[in-house]
């Protein structure tokens, strides 16, 4: 999965692979077959919140066991008769009529137990600026947000689009549509006029929230342009736009439809009931495809996705919220946003830190500042942000209090166990200060799972470095083979899961025979995710990353992530990116761009080889990368994602394509001058 966790999910979602074959797993001895494994501290399995229990209970009956959460995290306005109907597949049902409001159980049931003045929300923002919500004043501006929209005609069913950036505003959006009914479609802020056009129409939004702009390492940047570009061109369904001012940008105007932020929502009254909603009515619409083509619009409902967020967010995190104060970097553009910002942190009554920037701005240690700063003890995050903290030397770091940390989540992608020992080491481990460092729970999902699916239980597993390793409870996940027959300890396959699950996406948005052809139609009655992936001697599941980032070389099947995972162990190399490039003997080629560490001598073509035989020697010859370019950055998006299409064009001796969703634009340049030198 990929997600933006960089200030930023990810995730890009399953879509159908383009394999006949169940990827073959080279030579994995030692990369992903791990000696190495850290068990829980007696204290902290002493005071776990999940225990073995929770598989015992789920094996034996998991709709029963999702039914039990359901009723023990959520309170409903009507119970279900229901867990679980599986009479239409690959449509499921969950909680059947039940009537819950996702807002009432994020907010309002908190005020009424005495947690008002629980902190909800730390912000801070890029420039420095701060801003906390207890859980009083976040439910006022949510009701005040609900009997705004609802005063400019958006009703339940109807859509509002929101293209924000990570600001509490958006929260408060989010929770507001959830309220009222209406179904919310949140944009990344990154995304071009194009793309949020495109989204705008599938969804027939009613209703657009943004802001003049944002910051961006340390400037002003701005968002409302976009939108105004989105709309210039008649045939959309918008008919008001709801402006938050951020960072004071000039904005044009629209008469008639256009509104601030402060004399609509902050006008509006404070008082507002929330009325429950059917288990399956609508939350929100999450698009994952790119910014071409007919986007997807990945839908998601009500009881089961909050029951199962609020479930795998305090079993997985290992949550105490009476004391814990939690950080999941992603932005709300991305579904670990959605799923691990807006919704479950609230559902289970958490103090959360929400932060507006980058990593690096206005320093390198932002972050850990606001570890120190906020007594951080749970942080989510992506392997792309700690490679690039690796990168940046553990110096950094160490001059931070991060004695606070107790557990620490990885998402968005497969983490290289390099990257786990760096994290637990300097990151849980406060550079070595700490004798039993934070738990590390690396988490596999999806935009269409909609909450995790394989993780550890940090008070249960021993945990491995690079692993996801097992199935949350109440979770039917599985490695298969070409004809969808499980396979042995030892070997890989594709990523399947075999029953549905309470979070799992209801369809594509207007379009239900693409549903069930993406992700319903390789095997039958099984979910596939488009993820190849392999069980070790153990039967602990080890994600290699997409199926269409396996390459074929002489008919050896290899995965990129893997010999990424190779490159990442020498000392010298900070992040590494592999594509297989078109190649008249082989097939394709492995063609490898390299980031060296900052204290890494480049001795030119002495180095390109040892890289190289590193290489061969962690995997096998056949995986010696054909071309290795030493590089000064990666192409990424803002969300931290590589763009690894244009490392593809120039590994084929191609122009670069487009290149405007990239952070930095210019990246490219330098790496074409950098290929020149």
């Amino acid at each position: 999965m990929s997600q933006d966790t960089t200030g930023s999910p990810a995730p890009a979602a399953a879509t159908s692979a383009g394999h006949d074959q169940a990827p073959h797993v080279e030579a994995l001895e030692n990369l992903l077959h791990e000696d190495r494994k850290f068990a829980p501290s007696q204290e902290f399995a002493a005071n776990a919140v999940a225990t073995a229990a929770d598989y015992t209970e789920a094996a034996a009956d998991r709709p029963a066991f999702w039914a039990r959460q359901a009723r023990e995290l959520l309170t409903w306005d009507k119970d279900f008769t229901d867990a679980l109907d599986w009479s239409n597949p690959p449509f499921a049902k969950w909680f059947v009529g039940g009537e819950i409001n996702a807002a009432y159980n994020a907010l309002d049931r908190h005020v009424e137990n005495g947690l008002g003045d629980r902190v909800a929300i730390y912000f801070e923002g890029e420039p420095g600026d701060t801003r906390s919500y207890t859980y009083a004043q976040l439910t006022e501006e949510v009701k005040k947000a609900a009997n705004a929209f609802e005063a400019l005609g958006v009703a339940k069913g109807d859509r509002v689009a929101v293209y924000l950036p990570m600001i509490p505003e958006a929260v408060i959006t989010i929770l507001a549509c959830a309220r009222i009914g209406a179904v919310h479609s949140v944009v990344f802020g990154g995304f071009s006029a194009d793309a949020l056009r495109s989204r705008i129409d599938d969804a027939e939004a009613k209703l657009v929230v943004t802001a003049d702009g944002t910051y961006r390492r340390g400037k002003p940047s701005p968002l409302k342009p976009a939108v105004d570009e989105a709309l210039s061109k008649e045939g959309h369904t918008v008919e008001n736009v709801v402006v938050v001012k951020r960072n004071g940008e000039a904005v044009n105007w629209v008469e008639g439809r256009d509104l601030w932020w402060d004399d609509t929502v902050e006008a509006a009254s404070a008082e507002h009931t929330a009325v429950g909603h059917d288990s399956e009515h609508p939350l929100f619409i999450l698009y994952t495809s790119g910014t071409t083509g007919k986007p997807k619009g990945i839908l998601h409902t009500t009881g089961g996705y909050l029951t199962q967020g609020a479930y795998t967010h305090k079993a997985v995190f290992d949550l105490h919220p009476e004391t814990d104060v939690y950080w999941c970097t992603a932005d709300v553009g991305w579904i670990t946003g959605h799923s691990y910002v807006a919704y479950a942190p609230l559902i289970n009554g958490a103090t959360q830190l929400m932060y507006e920037g980058t990593p690096d701005s206005p320093h390198q240690g932002r972050w850990w500042e606001l570890i120190e700063k906020y007594k951080v003890s749970i942080l989510y995050t992506a392997p792309t942000a700690i490679r690039t903290f690796m990168k940046w030397g553990r110096e950094i770091p160490a001059k931070y209090d991060l004695s606070s940390i107790r557990v620490l989540g990885s998402v968005g992608e497969p983490i290289n166990p390099e990257a786990w020992m760096w994290y637990r080491e300097v990151i849980g481990g406060n550079g070595g200060a700490k004798e039993n460092p934070a738990p590390i729970v690396d988490t596999w999902w999806q935009t269409e799972t909609g909450a995790q699916m394989i993780a550890p239980l940090p008070g249960v597993t021993a945990t491995k470095p690079g692993s996801a390793q097992v199935p949350l409870p109440g979770i039917a996940v599985d490695v298969v083979d070409d004809a969808g027959a499980s396979v042995p300890n030892g070997e890989g396959g594709y990523l399947v899961i075999r029953e549905p699950w309470p979070a799992m996406l209801r369809g594509i948005w207007g379009d239900p025979e693409r549903f069930k052809d993406t992700y319903w139609s390789r095997f039958e009655a099984m979910y596939f995710a488009g993820d190849g992936a392999k069980k070790d001697e153990d039967g602990d599941v080890w994600l290699l990353g997409r199926v269409d980032d396996v390459m074929n070389v002489s008919g050896h099947r290899l995965s990129t992530t893997e010999i990424e995972s190779a490159l990442v162990s020498h000392p010298s190399v900070a992040e590494a990116a592999v594509v297989g490039a078109a190649d008249e003997t082989t097939g394709q080629a492995v063609v490898a761009f390299v980031i060296l560490r900052g204290d890494a001598v480049n001795k030119g073509e002495e180095t390109v080889l040892e890289l190289r035989n590193h290489v061969g020697k962690e995997i096998g010859p056949i995986a010696k990368p054909k071309q290795l370019l030493i590089v000064p950055e990666l192409p990424k998006t803002r969300s931290g994602k590589i763009v690894r299409r244009l490392l593809k064009d120039i590994a084929e001796g191609r122009e670069s394509g487009d290149a405007s969703t990239l952070a930095d634009p210019s990246t490219m340049v330098q790496i074409a001058e950098s290929l020149r030198k």
